[in-house]
């Protein structure tokens, strides 16, 4: 095997890029500047050494605690769960949530072997029990690992009756046509439906 097939073998086991995709990323390298190529070696290169997870959310940083955990304008009675890293960004590009996060490191999914022991929840127990968090928010994908996950959240706050818990709304797309959703969309549409 060429360099150029271990380049596109490489390529093609990151999520989302196919063999197709891999072939056309690097045909595309080679034909790019020589510098971009050895920026980008070095940016893969020493990712894990720069950059980790935030010691109180598990978001990822580099810097201790997070811009999100340290940032003292953040609303500290508003707790996000979310499954991961990238979830953080997703919600704070949105510019509609200011409180703080929590990361699982995932969902629950028995099938593919992850337990409750496998993700995060004792450091989210302990920040809720130590926190003065009036409102947690489950934002875990809405799948059956994410659902199984919020009712197990939901199991563990129990114990915290004080706390209001939410979960993200879940349904029609902003746009979308009723004819092209699928049943379980519909379905959440219906149950979550809000006074008019």
């Amino acid at each position: 095997m060429n360099t150029l097939d271990n380049l596109i073998q490489a390529l093609s086991r990151l999520p989302g890029i196919g063999p197709k995709s891999a072939a056309r990323i690097g045909y595309h390298l080679i034909k790019t500047n020589p510098q971009y190529n050895k920026e980008l070696a070095k940016s893969i290169g020493t990712i894990q050494d720069v950059v980790f997870p935030c010691p109180v959310c598990g978001s990822y940083t580099e810097i201790s605690p997070c811009r999100f955990c340290s940032d003292s304008s953040r609303d500290r009675e508003l707790l996000c769960v979310v499954e991961q890293p990238q979830d953080v960004v997703t919600i704070s590009t949105s510019g509609s949530y200011n409180g703080l996060y929590h990361v699982l490191g995932g969902a629950i999914s028995p099938l593919d072997g992850i337990g409750p022991e496998d993700l995060s929840f004792d450091s989210l127990m302990r920040r809720i029990s130590e926190g003065s968090f009036q409102e947690v928010i489950i934002a875990t994908n809405p799948t059956e690992e994410g659902d199984t996950t919020a009712m197990y959240i939901r199991h563990l706050m129990k114990d915290f009756p004080d706390i209001i818990l939410t979960r993200l709304a879940s349904g029609l797309p902003i746009g979308g046509d009723l004819e092209y959703a699928d049943r379980l969309t519909l379905a959440r549409s219906l149950r979550g439906r809000i006074k008019f």
